[in-house]
């Protein structure tokens, strides 16, 4: 067997655009690092970018609506990849962002996240473990 992956640096390239991100230690996150590359076609709901990344994941303790500028979740209930950059429709009067259910939180982007609001909807993704 091999061994358990660790933390992991990983780009998002939507075309023309690459966000580099760190995945988690968790168990979901290393699945997800484990089955990388994988590419979808986005998805955007509010200021919410997610795509589909064809895994059945279970969810832990650890998941939550609640989540953070920057913050990368899995989504269940669309085997999906969410980024979160700002507002979304299940956001409170704090604005801050918050998934339309519990995801799974598996890491965060690395830098700012405001230049995902210049993604749209059915762009293609690729995500993968850098190098």
């Amino acid at each position: 067997m091999g061994e358990a992956i660790v933390p992991g640096q990983i780009s998002i390239v939507f075309e023309t655009l690459t966000v580099p991100a760190e995945l988690n230690d968790s168990p979901c996150a290393q699945k997800v690092l484990q089955a990388l590359p994988v590419q979808g076609r986005v998805s955007t709901w509010g200021e919410e970018i997610y795509f589909s990344i064809g895994l059945a994941l279970e969810l832990s303790d650890a998941a939550r609506s609640e989540v953070s500028v920057g913050e990368i979740g899995y989504w269940p209930a669309g085997q999906a990849m969410c980024i979160f950059f700002g507002r979304t429709p299940a956001s409170g009067s704090d604005g801050e962002p918050r998934a339309a259910s519990d995801v799974e939180p598996i890491g965060r982007v690395i830098g700012p996240a405001d230049a995902l609001k210049d993604v749209a909807e059915g762009r293609k993704v690729v995500v993968s473990v850098d190098s």
